[in-house]
This record gives structure tokens, C-alpha cells and sequence, in this order.
């Protein structure tokens, strides 16, 4: 049978390495992709059984992909899977309406792959027959032979790529082979005690010897002897006996289950804590260097002879129109009065706004004081869904030919899109559990913005601080 093909999208590499492997046990062979533009290329070329999409990718993201996968008919029938850890019945119903066959999350469990791979028809035959699950290796160490007192060393070989299920499945085989132990030296101590305990019942209900027989008739003055009483142990006390002693391996084996289920808790309880903290701090560490970037970006405008002038864009309004449009006029009007001879760059930046709304009707602002965790979505789905053309409007791209035109050489406008990079930081890490949608907004409202940067043709081009980077990185979305 061939080889069923899989292709995994995701910009984190450890979700691809958990993912992989699970499906490699399955006999299926893998390819990977760090985004969604990759994905598209790879489609071209090879068609996958099934897709595992990402959600938060840099560039296009999962919706956006997974349009131009269904919109495609060489990858239309092509399964996708949401492979995210978005959750919530809202975007379950968005992913379906795109066409995905559902959402995994990223702590997916393999029982759940099983069950998504037999729905899609791609289990191996004797997977699907007997429905089995692939079992960890454990390593175990023979530190026990027949006769020895020591207990055997199991060692788990763990990995920063084992997943909490992986865990989970070798602390349950370890205490497993444990009680097997366990149950068999208390079935020999059950056996011997019975044994034990057969004998001493035996012995006690042996008759004893009777009185001594004397030969010939009895004299008359003698009274025939009376045999000696013997006291019977009732028969309910052996059989209730027998029942304590039986019952004692089961609830040996029930204390040891609960200590071994106590300490498989306790493992992935700190391994989910873990988890947390490394994703606290790859958001701060996100933060830390989107600043530096943005100061950097300064410091070179500075040191250049560059201006940087920003205006704020109202979220619902295409970002190259309205105010930026007076505001480009303006700035042409006084650079041409000078005899100004250089460049002027027009930059637009994206903010993340908190919304309330579904995709159905629409997104608004949320009201000031709703908190910020209670958001329907962090982002801005009205730029997202503007097309390049559209970001601008027909007034901005005339007056945009018109000066390329009239001045030559002289005075050049530029446009570009720089996405998601955010002037002011958002909040982070304990201060979200205290921001409300109204501050969150207005930190929002200064990164929605476009920069005009006017750059003297003497002076060195401002150094590629952040234009080297993704021009579409999300910084946050909803729910995970």
C-alpha cells in the first residue's frame, strides 16, 4: 500500500517536529512548511492527502491560506485541518465555512489524530483493523534478576520535542509494569497464606486420639469413657478469612494506581507551567525587539538627515486616503516651495484593535470599559481583508502619477506596507488581566498609522532596520 503524504504548515518548528511524529507513526510520510506562501508553492508541485494549517503565521495567515487552497481546483478536495491554538465554537464555525475539516489543537493528543486519520481514510490497514495506537519506547535498565532485592531502574528518555501526551503515555507504562510486578509477588504471598492457612484449618479440625482401650470386659465399677469433645470452627469464618485475603492484592493495586496517577498529574501539571513561562517570554522577548527595532529606525532617521511625520488612521478607514491625503498635498506643497530634491516615503502600519462581533456581521470597537480578556477579536479585520489596490484610495494613487510626472527625478514618492509593527508597545505578560478594551484601543489607535519619511537626496538611504523583516507580523489575536 502506498504511503499516505502530509504536509504540515506552521511557523513554530517544535509544533511541526510534535505533529510530525505522531503522524510518522502512522506510516505516513511528512513535509513541512514555515508559511503559508511556502505551502502555496509546494502545492504546486505535489499534492498532499491531507493539510495541517496554522492559524497565526507571518505574512498570509491560516483563513487566507486555507481561501487559496479551496480556491484553487488542483487543491480544492485536498482535506485541511486547523492545526492552531485557537479555540472557541466562533471560529471552529469560521474554519468549517472556509472549508476545513475541523480544529486541532496544538496540545493534540494521539488518540485524536487516530480518530481525524480513520475519518479521512488514511490509517494503514492494520491500523484500521484493529484500531491500535503506536506505544512510546521506554528504555528500561536490568537492574532486577530472579532472587534480587533491588527494584528496577526505569529510565524515560524525554526530549524538549516530547509532547505532554508522549509523557503521559510512558509514566502510565512505567506504573503499569510496576503493579504487574506488585501483583505477582502478592499472588505468591496470597498462595502461601492460603497454603498456610489450609494447614492450620486442617490441623485443627484433625479428630484427636480417643481414650485408651482396655481389653476385656470392663469391671462394673468403671463407666465406659466418653469420647473427647471436638470444638468445630464455624465454616464462616474460613470462608470470610479467604475473602480478606483476596481482597488484600486489589486494594494493594488500587493504592499504587492513585500514587502513580497523582504523580502523572503532577508531571504535566509542571510541564503545562512550563509551557506557559516559555510563551510569556517569547511574547515579551517579541515586544523587547519590535522596540528596539523601532528605536533603531529613529536613531538612523536621525543620524541620516531623514523627517519622520506620522498621522493616525481611524480604524474602518483605507489607510492612504482622507487626512493622510491632505496631509500628503500639504507636505509636497512645502517641499516643492523649497526646493526640496529627494524622496518622500509614505509607510502604512496596522494596528490590533479590540473588537466585538462575530465574522457574520461585522466587527466594531469594543466599548471602553469591557476588559480586555472578554474581546470577540484582537486585530484588524478591515485591513486584512483590503486588497492592495484598495488600500489607497483613487484620489491618493492620482495625485501619487501626477507628482512622479510633474517633478521627474526631482521629488519621488514611495509606498509601502509595513503591517503589523507596532510604535507603541502593547501590553504584555500580568498588566493583561488589568486592561480594559478602551486602553488597549488607544495604544491601537497610535500604531494605526501612516509615516511620511522625507529623505534629502544627498544624504545616505535610512538604514533597512525593520524593512528587512516580514511586512506582515501579527502580534496578537484572540483567545490563545
Amino acid at each position: 500500500m502506498t504511503a499516505k503524504r502530509a504536509l504540515i504548515v506552521d511557523d513554530s518548528r517544535s509544533a511541526r517536529i510534535i505533529l510530525g511524529r505522531i503522524l510518522e507513526s502512522y506510516e505516513m510520510q511528512v513535509d513541512t512548511a514555515e508559511s503559508a506562501e511556502d505551502a502555496l508553492e509546494y502545492l504546486r508541485q505535489t499534492r498532499p492527502d491531507v493539510i495541517f494549517l496554522d492559524h497565526l503565521m507571518p505574512g498570509m495567515d491560516g483563513f487566507q491560506a486555507i481561501h487559496a487552497i479551496k480556491s484553487n481546483p488542483d487543491t480544492a478536495m485536498i482535506p485541511v485541518m486547523m492545526y492552531t491554538s485557537q479555540e472557541g465554537e466562533l471560529y471552529v464555525s469560521q474554519a468549517r465555512a472556509l472549508g476545513a475539516v475541523g480544529v486541532l489543537p496544538k496540545t493534540v493528543k494521539q488518540f485524536e489524530v487516530s480518530r481525524l486519520l480513520a475519518q479521512l481514510r488514511l490509517l494503514p490497514e492494520k491500523q484500521e483493523e484493529g484500531a491500535s495506537t503506536p506505544s512510546t519506547s521506554i528504555s528500561q535498565h536490568p537492574a532486577r534478576r530472579a532472587g534480587s532485592d533491588r527494584t528496577d531502574l526505569v529510565q524515560i528518555e524525554t526530549s524538549s520535542g516530547m509532547t505532554l501526551n508522549e509523557l503521559e503515555r510512558a509514566v502510565r507504562e512505567v506504573t503499569t509494569q510496576a503493579l504487574q510486578e506488585h501483583n505477582v509477588e502478592l499472588r505468591r504471598f496470597v498462595a502461601s497464606s492460603l497454603e498456610a492457612f489450609a494447614r492450620r484449618i486442617n490441623a485443627e479440625n484433625r479428630t484427636p486420639p480417643g481414650p485408651p482401650q482396655l481389653e476385656g470386659p470392663l469391671p462394673p465399677f468403671i463407666a465406659p469413657l466418653q469420647p473427647y469433645p471436638v470444638a468445630s470452627q464455624p465454616r464462616w469464618r474460613s470462608i470470610a478469612a479467604i475473602i480478606a485475603l483476596a481482597l488484600i492484592p486489589t486494594l494493594a493495586l488500587g493504592v499504587l494506581y492513585a500514587r502513580s496517577d497523582q504523580s502523572s498529574h503532577a508531571l504535566l501539571e509542571a510541564s503545562s507551567r512550563l509551557t506557559t513561562v516559555v510563551e510569556q517570554q517569547q511574547v515579551q522577548l517579541g515586544a523587547l525587539q519590535e522596540q528596539v527595532r523601532e528605536a533603531a529606525r529613529l536613531q538612523a532617521a536621525a543620524a541620516d538627515d531623514v523627517e519622520i511625520n506620522s498621522e493616525i488612521v481611524p480604524y474602518g478607514e483605507p489607510p492612504l486616503g482622507g487626512a493622510r491625503l491632505d496631509r500628503l498635498r500639504e507636505l509636497v506643497d512645502e517641499l516643492s516651495a523649497e526646493g526640496f530634491k529627494g524622496k518622500v516615503k509614505v509607510a502604512a502600519y496596522v494596528g490590533e484593535f479590540c473588537l466585538s462581533g462575530n465574522g457574520s456581521d461585522g466587527y466594531a470597537i469594543a466599548t471602553e470599559e469591557l476588559p480586555w480578556r472578554r474581546c470577540d477579536m484582537i486585530g484588524n479585520p478591515f485591513d486584512d481583508t483590503l486588497p492592495t489596490a484598495q488600500r489607497q484610495t483613487l484620489e491618493f494613487a492620482n495625485l501619487v502619477s501626477s507628482l512622479r510626472k510633474r517633478s521627474a527625478e526631482d521629488l519621488t514618492v514611495e509606498v509601502v506596507y509595513r503591517g503589523r509593527r507596532p510604535s507603541v508597545p502593547y501590553p504584555q505578560g500580568e498588566r493583561l488581566s488589568k486592561v480594559s478594551a478602551g486602553e488597549w484601543n488607544r495604544i491601537a489607535a497610535q500604531n494605526n498609522r501612516v509615516e511620511f519619511v522625507t529623505q534629502p537626496s544627498g544624504s545616505a538611504a535610512p538604514r533597512a532596520v525593520a524593512s528587512d523583516l516580514p511586512a506582515e507580523t501579527t502580534l496578537l489575536r484572540p483567545r490563545g
